[in-house]
């Protein structure tokens, strides 16, 4: 695949080899037995009509049908019609990459500002789409867009070209551990983190929160650096505010990390994190599982938490006998009724702090 100015090899992502060929619109070597007695996968379009064409071959009976002169046919015009289609979505974010690399007009009027800025943010979105398949994704990071959204877009210009940086950022780098590799060299982490502690734009809070939850969670060197750059205190005060989805995403990113990571319990409970969930608990939201399935998972294992929790003034047990009472009516709400039966199960009906701790 043509590379526009990366100046690197193409992103080693774990796909088969197959899209690599379709990517390229290349060739490539065919199929080897390597002696292991299960084929290899195809490596071009002529692999794949083959294996199409010999597939449950080894059945000895009945043998298979061979297949048609026009079933061959409309089987190798599809494979070529996908081939074409992702050279033309390559083609597409080159063009776009064009009008997110051009300079800011200097002495334009706000009309064509507004345009300049609309044709940004159309870029952005297309880009976003485009990304959804892991193959553009990685063409995207191969061709430099990733530079280009944390070096310009991510914490400059206007809100509208932020917030749509920070969900490509994330978009790009869900499950795909090579560019959340790349992402984190390029120092995202920290800006994104920026982004979610003080933007004043609800939405650049929200869809940072997004690209960080996908650049630490499943990634060990992402949470390494969540942790040094103290992003649990980021992700607590965004717990505080007024936003509904920025305190129901951290919730979940918070509960997520604990049931993954338990060994950071101490430090979650130092920050005063169990008295900052119960008193989410005590606020009327709809997204009560989230902070109780957190503060389940504080206590689980783990006597600090369930010392913290049976603090008087905190009146957990009652808060928590009361919500399974209006609870228990509600199929819909199983899951919380759950978290809060096991809460008092083990806050309040376990042995007492000095039996804990011998």
């Amino acid at each position: 695949m043509a590379d526009q100015g990366s100046g690197g090899s193409r992103l080693p992502l774990a796909l088969p080899p197959a899209s690599q060929g379709c990517s390229s619109g290349g060739g490539g070597g065919g199929s080897s037995a390597g002696g292991s007695g299960h084929p290899s996968h195809p490596r071009n379009l002529q692999g794949l009509l083959q294996m199409a064409i010999t597939a449950g071959s080894d059945e000895p009976d009945p043998p298979p049908e061979p297949m048609s002169e026009e079933r061959r046919q409309w089987l190798q015009e599809a494979m070529s019609a996908a081939c074409r289609g992702q050279r033309e979505e390559v083609e597409q974010m080159k063009n776009c990459l064009r009008v997110l690399s051009q300079p800011t007009p200097a002495s334009a009027g706000e009309a064509e500002l507004a345009v300049d800025q609309q044709e940004r943010e159309g870029a952005l979105e297309l880009l976003a789409d485009l990304c959804e398949n892991m193959d553009n994704a990685a063409d995207f990071c191969q061709l430099s867009g990733m530079h280009l959204l944390v070096g310009r877009y991510l914490e400059a210009g206007p809100a509208g070209l932020r917030w749509r940086a920070a969900q490509l950022i994330g978009t790009c780098s869900q499950n795909v551990a090579a560019i959340q590799e790349q992402v984190l060299g390029l120092g995202a982490l920290r800006k994104l983190l920026r982004l979610l502690d003080r933007d004043p734009c609800d939405s650049v809070r929200v869809k940072a929160l997004f690209a960080i939850s996908c650049l630490v969670r499943e990634q060990e060197a992402g949470l390494l650096q969540f942790l040094r750059l103290d992003g649990f205190s980021v992700l607590m005060r965004a717990m505080q505010q007024q936003v509904q989805k920025l305190k129901v995403k951290s919730a979940f990113l918070l509960q997520n990390l604990l049931v993954g990571h338990p060994e950071h319990k101490g430090t979650l409970c130092s920050m005063g994190m169990v008295q900052q969930l119960v008193a989410l608990v005590r606020t009327e939201h709809p997204f009560h599982e989230h902070v109780l399935g957190a503060l389940c998972s504080l206590v689980t294992d783990f006597p600090q938490g369930v010392r913290e929790c049976r603090e008087p003034e905190l009146g957990l047990e009652e808060l928590l006998r009361h919500r399974c009472q209006l609870l228990q009516q509600h199929e819909e709400y199983q899951e919380e009724l759950e978290f809060c039966e096991k809460l008092l199960q083990t806050c309040f009906s376990s042995p007492t702090d000095d039996s804990m701790d011998r």
